[in-house]
């Protein structure tokens, strides 16, 4: 399998090669030069399967030859084997057709863990294959930034400098990073919002002196193979609900549209996917895009749901470049358009191709204080302000009721504990193994929203660091 940038200029790289590279050379997202596809008898094996072996036998094809079977498999099971059930994405019925895939269970109680702890693996694999050391550079609204730590904390070939955009990440989340002590783990609060953090990460990549000298590599949803493990836990749970002679929908809160784009990829390998429902809160860009065509930029607001805190949602740019039928120079046109006007549009015949699949809803923190409550209520079960968003979403945007939709639930409820507790009545309790976490030590560094102070600080650690080895 090889890879390809998004717009068209940079090499075309292997798995492992674009595992380290994270963002292509000009400035574009890698994706497979061709997409695999699923037999239906492979889909009909897999209900029932092991996920661990429903995902390699998934995975194995964009990995094609890079990693040996063998410790493809063991990278696999090691990455799961630290999830608190049986399996990393449990389903529970919740009746009139609608499902709620827990993907909560890892080490840092979200979404993340299911791709980082594979990630983590496969960076530790390669690196000691090659011989080589690397600098991750992350972004997070939240929950990717401990999720990364708790992946590459401790590995001697990795050093980790995360961004988040300061107070505005919840206590738990900004604690699981902070509270971190390992040598390789480096905090950094910066003074704006996540896309100023985002924005940060990537001029860091586009800067060929400081991207050599560092030999940076990325975990956030830029890096293809975050995306590539999250194909999996679509197609198990298609496969659990009858695909593929029946078609699922899903329902995704979404920010960097990473999550939601792994389902399109699962859909182009040839799972019958009806509806990709697009779930944002009141940063409302993508829901803008899906009903007029236009992707325009407006302020970031701070809300209930930070992890969705987003206006400038980089993994759309690998949707982006499907709808332009691959036409590398067009999507950086597009982009460059993007960046100097804020705003793009697209043609009629491309938003229909998006909304064959594609729909987008938006719910303010009002709202989604309302479907916790409701779904309390109605449960006895809380569930985080992500997931509220999603879930209300699927209740009221589906397109067919007779057709299962699974609603993607991204996070424990007690990362976000206050607002869980104002919509309940009731205090979500941490789990026995962060049960202590709020009374951890914390480390972190705030910095101002400047590249060249950022850079320095970095150059400055990473200079103090080889002195101590």
């Amino acid at each position: 399998m090889k890879y390809v940038s998004t717009r068209g200029e940079a090499p075309v790289l292997g798995f492992d090669d674009v595992l380290l590279a994270g963002l292509a050379t000009d400035g574009g997202l890698y994706v497979p030069e061709t997409w695999p596809a699923l037999a239906a008898t492979d889909l009909k094996r897999m209900k029932g399967m092991r996920y661990e072996e429903a995902a390699f036998k998934i995975m194995r094809p964009f990995i094609e030859g890079a990693i040996p079977d063998e410790d493809l498999f063991h990278i696999i099971e090691n990455a799961y084997a630290g999830f608190d059930t049986d399996t990393p994405a449990p389903m529970r019925d919740l009746g009139d057709g609608l499902w709620l895939m827990e993907l909560f269970h890892g080490p840092t109680l979200a979404f993340k863990d299911v791709a980082m702890q594979f990630l983590g693996g496969v960076f530790d694999h390669v690196l000691s294959q090659r011989g080589e050391r690397v600098t991750i550079i992350g972004a997070t609204s939240g929950d990717t930034g401990s999720a990364a730590i708790d992946a590459m904390r401790g590995k001697h070939a990795i050093d980790i400098f995360m961004l988040h955009p300061e107070g505005r990440v919840s206590d738990v989340q900004r604690r699981q990073m902070t509270s971190v002590m390992d040598g390789n783990v480096h905090n950094i609060a910066i003074d704006g919002t996540f896309d100023d953090c985002q924005d940060l990460v990537k001029a860091m990549f586009n800067d060929p002196a400081f991207r050599g000298r560092h030999n940076l590599s990325a975990v956030n949803s830029i890096n293809w193979v975050r995306v590539m493990a999250q194909i999996v836990y679509y197609i198990t749970a298609a496969a659990e609900l009858g695909a593929p002679d029946n078609p699922v929908a899903f329902s995704v809160p979404t920010g960097n549209f990473g999550n939601v784009f792994a389902g399109y990829a699962a859909s182009r390998m040839g799972l019958p996917i009806s509806q990709l429902l697009v779930a944002s809160n009141r940063n409302d860009i993508l829901t803008r895009f899906f009903d007029t065509g236009a992707m325009a930029m407006g302020d970031v607001y701070a809300t209930l749901s930070p992890s969705m805190d987003i206006q400038v949602s980089s993994n759309f740019e690998r949707l982006l470049f499907e709808l332009c039928h691959r036409d590398g120079a067009k999507v950086a046109a597009v982009m460059q358009e993007f960046r100097d006007t804020g705003r793009y549009d697209v043609a009629e015949s491309a938003l229909g191709e998006a909304r064959m699949l594609f729909d987008g809803a938006c719910y303010d923190d009002d709202q989604t204080t309302v479907e916790m409550h409701r779904h309390f209520d109605a449960t006895g079960e809380q569930i985080d302000p992500h997931t509220a968003v999603a879930l209300a979403a699927a209740r009221e945007h589906r397109r067919e009721a007779a057709i299962p939709m699974v609603v993607l639930s991204t996070a424990h409820p007690a990362k976000f504990g206050k607002a869980v507790e104002a919509a309940t009545g009731a205090v979500p309790a941490l789990p026995d193994k962060v049960a202590d976490l709020m009374d951890r030590d914390e480390r972190c560094t705030s910095l101002a929203n400047d590249l060249d102070v950022l850079e320095a600080f970095i150059d400055d650690t990473q200079a103090q660091n080889k002195g101590a080895a």
